[in-house]
């Protein structure tokens, strides 16, 4: 495995961005307080902390970096319809479900969501309650507020 950090923007609610990845792609992407392992970049990681700093930047709406996230099947077609959420746009579980086939997905859909191993790149922090209200943000609904901040 390889591993990289990039400090946070000033005023994010972590302090660093924890990038993790195989030989295959970005395997995930976590807000954390402190950096815990000794970096051992590869292409992948350093890929993803240029378009990351590029997104905080604001020079960056779309990602290309490689991805592979470990999850089920029915995980990894959310996270895909995930991708399509366009910068700026929010959704809701209800709308996520429906491109998946059905309004009752909206429970496993936000089970899906909450497993989300890329955060941001993977933009399940575009993800709303049907009331529009924060909800279900693993990394924590103030860096959910902050990333939708960020893209207005």
């Amino acid at each position: 495995m390889y591993h990289q950090y990039l400090a946070a923007p000033e005023k994010f609610p972590k302090p660093w961005v924890q990038i993790s990845a195989d030989d295959d792609g970005v395997t995930s992407i976590y807000f954390v307080e402190q950096r815990s392992q000794s970096e051992h970049k590869n292409e992948h990681t350093e890929q993803c902390v240029k378009e990351l700093e590029e997104y905080f930047n604001l020079r960056r709406k779309t990602f290309t970096v490689k991805l592979n996230p470990q999850g089920t099947e029915f995980q990894k077609k959310v996270w895909s319809h995930l991708r399509s959420i366009p910068f700026g746009e929010r959704w809701s579980y209800k709308d996520l479900a429906l491109k998946l086939g059905s309004v009752n997905y909206c429970r496993a859909v936000g089970m899906a969501n909450s497993r989300n191993p890329i955060s941001l790149i993977v933009p399940c922090h575009r993800v709303l309650g049907h009331d529009g209200k924060l909800v279900g943000y693993t990394g924590g609904l103030d860096i959910k507020d902050w990333l939708l901040a960020h893209e207005k």
